[in-house]
């Protein structure tokens, strides 16, 4: 389907409308919603450019009753990923998403590898980089880095 996204991240969540307006906040468009059969909102899916997200409820959602279903229900939803999208101004995302109740865990920083760049837990425990590219990069990002860190 043309209309597809070539990436699509799914996020849980305790709060899909809460979490949709917050996603929408970071450059998300709404593009779709099923309700439950109660009525509240069960998934949104939302899309910036070529990202995806499909955001569920952690419950109310027709999933098998799995290790990893009750897993992802306690938390914490996950860890060791990171979402990183390019922005047009790192600090202005760094106002919003302070005031939006993120954990800012870096930045925001310019980094030896040629990009500013803020990262942040939203207010349900996914982690995000958001990064803009700065105007000088170096030649061989990956030997700044190296240097940056070990030298």
């Amino acid at each position: 389907m043309a209309d597809e996204a070539s990436f699509r991240v799914g996020l849980r969540v305790p709060d899909v409308t809460e979490a949709a307006r917050f996603y929408q906040g970071l450059g998300f468009e709404p593009i779709g919603a099923i309700p439950g059969l109660d009525g509240s909102t069960v998934m949104v899916i939302l899309r910036r450019g070529e990202l995806q997200l499909l955001v569920d409820a952690l419950v109310g959602m027709p999933f098998p009753d799995s290790d990893r279903e009750r897993m992802t229900k306690i938390g914490p939803r996950g860890l060791g990923v990171v979402i990183g999208i390019e922005v047009d101004d790192v600090n202005a995302m760094a106002v919003y998403c302070r005031l939006a109740g993120c954990t800012v865990t870096t930045g925001p920083v310019d980094a030896p590898w040629g990009e500013r760049y803020l990262e942040c837990l939203d207010p349900y425990e996914y982690a995000w980089k958001f990064f803009e590219l700065l105007p000088d990069p170096p030649a061989d990002g990956l030997s700044a880095t190296r240097d940056s860190w070990f030298a």
